[in-house]
């Protein structure tokens, strides 16, 4: 029976292959990519994976230092099959002038997140307020961008697990916004560099 691109992206069923019977593991991945810089593009990429029934968990798209050559970074979950097929698809784009699968341990990743979190000033609500948030904040090695009597809103950079360990920290406080950049990442050194030269 052949699988269609839904069940791939699920990876919850079992296979058989000359008598073992395995689940097929999934896990992220993050796919590098040199685009030229024109409208049409970012669509004809997302398009690619909606097609196929591939998920996008987070897109990271921006110019260059040549304007007219964009980079992106795509976080997405499969097996292997789907990262083979992901690069194939990609690299057949017109558009697209470079791919790559960026592996986690020889690459350097990050996510920006802004945060909007409520202030409490009632009394009997320790923990709560601007100077126990702050020293949250801090521990995090975020910083305060704006503030009132009723809210403040923090920016937090560093790996995906960080930025969801604060956010698991601040639902006790009350979160009112939050805005995540995506993770972006390129590989450690100069081999293998991402770029049109």
């Amino acid at each position: 029976m052949k699988n269609t691109g839904s069940e791939r992206k699920r990876r919850k069923a079992f296979i058989i292959s000359k008598g073992v019977i395995g689940l097929i593991m999934s896990e992220k991945f993050i796919v590098g990519i040199i685009v030229s810089n024109h409208f049409g593009v970012l669509n004809r990429v997302a398009g690619l994976y909606a097609k196929r029934g591939y998920n996008i968990d987070s897109l990271a798209v921006g110019e260059t230092e040549d304007p007219a050559v964009s980079r992106m970074t795509i976080v997405s979950t499969g097996d292997e099959y789907m990262r083979s097929q992901v690069l194939k698809q990609l690299a057949k784009l017109q558009d697209v002038k470079m791919v790559a699968l960026l592996d986690n341990d020889t690459s350097v990743s990050i996510e920006h997140m802004l945060i909007k979190l409520k202030l409490d000033n009632e009394a009997g609500t320790a923990g709560r307020g601007k100077a126990a948030i702050s020293d949250l904040i801090n521990d995090y090695g975020g910083n305060v961008m704006d503030f009132s009597a009723d809210f403040i809103t923090a920016e937090i950079s560093g790996s995906s697990e960080k930025i969801e360990r604060f956010i698991e920290e601040a639902r006790e406080i009350g979160i009112l916004e939050v805005c995540r950049s995506g993770l972006i990442s390129m590989v450690q050194g100069t081999d293998g560099i991402l770029s049109k030269k």
